[in-house]
């Protein structure tokens, strides 16, 4: 205006701004868009009831001279989601972006008190381990940089990924085997951390390193008891982000999932596929007896049940891991779930483990030394079963996130680990 300029500025603590109003006779000259500054003044209420602040003095700490300095972002101008990643750096000044990093943030808290609550115990599973949880091999491998190192520590007949820990080492892919440990001693308790998959994957869906929620409860045998913590855990951890996030809930535009307040659907995958084969002229991709489904089936099951998440149950075991227990009825499947979610397809996978020591000790893999995997069932056994939920595949669905690379600081994926 004639005599005063009018500023916007953010903290980050919310995505709430607050207007500065600043006589043009103490305005900085390298004052601009993209600033960092300091101002001081006295606070008042607008005609509208907003807070402004009528300044006095006010400091450029840095100045952003957006033109000449080529800064990515001008002022008043919409960017698409693949141009912002360009600059990881600068991303988080985003509006945007700034309110999935704080909802994401309330999402990590809101997690930790309802498992809290539901008397699970927190553990620090490693990132380094000697087993591939999954044993599909898509593991990275961790050795020492330094051959001096390497040559000083060689034993006859190690090769050099054994020399370091005297094991092949990875990063990990899931803490579950480490919870099963913990479970036989605390009963219910649950990692959150960081897991890595070596995929070749550039999807909107998949990410080389991602965090992941691992739950592991003793003296539980059958998969409905799992299904009903799932299924509690999603819709309260939701209604807790969208009452204590509002404010960057209602910035974002995203409206509140429509099952909250429906009862999840659940399938046995006999069921599932029969559904998939009656409507298989709306398939992109055929469906075969046996095999996992893809992420157009699981997204065409979530769509036939108007939406609403639904569990697959008792799944055939030539396709899921050595670990998960037979179904009593019937020995071809195992008592396995999956929760399938809008937008994501599968969210959380789960599964009772075999707990008998001489059906495992038949199933064990032949690669990895498991023999303490085994012993957990030799010496005052209990029953246990578990469940794991991507964390970042969770934002996105409840975000309504398209692409996955958008809900983590510093996304890495195939050919990209910048920064």
């Amino acid at each position: 205006m004639k005599d005063t300029v009018f500023v916007d500025i953010s903290d980050g603590s919310t995505c709430e701004i607050l207007q500065v109003v600043i006589p043009k006779s103490i305005k900085p000259d390298n004052l601009s868009y993209g600033s960092s500054i300091s101002a001081e003044g006295e606070l008042s209420l607008t005609p509208n009831g907003k807070t402004e602040l009528y300044a006095v003095n006010v400091h450029v700490i840095g100045k952003c001279n957006v033109l000449e300095d080529q800064y990515p972002f001008a002022p008043r101008k919409t960017y698409d989601q693949e141009y912002i990643r360009k600059y990881l750096h600068l991303r988080p000044r985003t509006r945007n972006f700034a309110s999935v990093l704080r909802l994401r943030d309330l999402a990590t808290t809101v997690i930790g008190d309802h498992l809290r609550n539901r008397g699970f115990i927190s553990i620090h599973t490693p990132i380094l381990t000697s087993n591939d949880c999954e044993g599909a091999g898509e593991v990275f491998l961790v050795k020492p940089q330094s051959k001096e190192i390497l040559k000083s520590m060689k034993k006859e007949g190690q090769s050099e990924d054994e020399i370091y820990f005297n094991t092949t080492t990875y990063l990990t892919v899931s803490g579950q085997m480490h919870l099963e440990t913990m479970a036989r001693a605390l009963t219910k308790v649950y990692t959150f951390g960081p897991t890595f998959r070596a995929e070749n994957s550039k999807s909107r869906l998949h990410l080389s390193e991602f965090y992941m929620l691992e739950a592991e409860v003793a003296f539980i045998t059958n998969v409905e008891e799992l299904i009903e913590e799932v299924e509690l855990l999603v819709k309260e951890v939701t209604k807790r982000m969208i009452e204590r996030g509002a404010s960057d809930w209602q910035s974002m535009g995203i409206p509140e999932p429509q099952w909250l307040d429906k009862k999840f659907g659940c399938l046995t995958y006999d069921e599932a596929f029969d559904v998939l084969t009656e409507h298989a002229s709306k398939l992109e991709c055929p469906i075969k007896y046996g095999e996992v489904f893809s992420k157009d089936h699981e997204l065409f099951l979530v769509q036939y049940n108007n939406g609403v998440p639904i569990f697959v149950i008792n799944w055939p075991k030539n396709n899921k891991p050595f670990y998960m227990k037979e179904c009593t009825d019937d020995p071809s499947k195992v008592a396995a779930l999956d929760l399938l979610a809008p937008d994501v397809g599968e969210l959380v996978g789960g599964s009772i483990r075999e707990d008998d020591y001489e059906k495992l000790k038949l199933k064990l893999p032949t690669m990895g030394n498991l023999s303490w995997y085994l012993e957990l069932r030799k010496y005052g056994n209990a029953p246990t079963g578990g469940f794991g939920m991507g964390f970042e595949r969770f934002l996105q669905c409840v975000l309504g996130i398209n692409n996955i690379k958008d809900t983590v600081p510093f996304p890495r994926w195939p050919h990209n680990c910048k920064l």
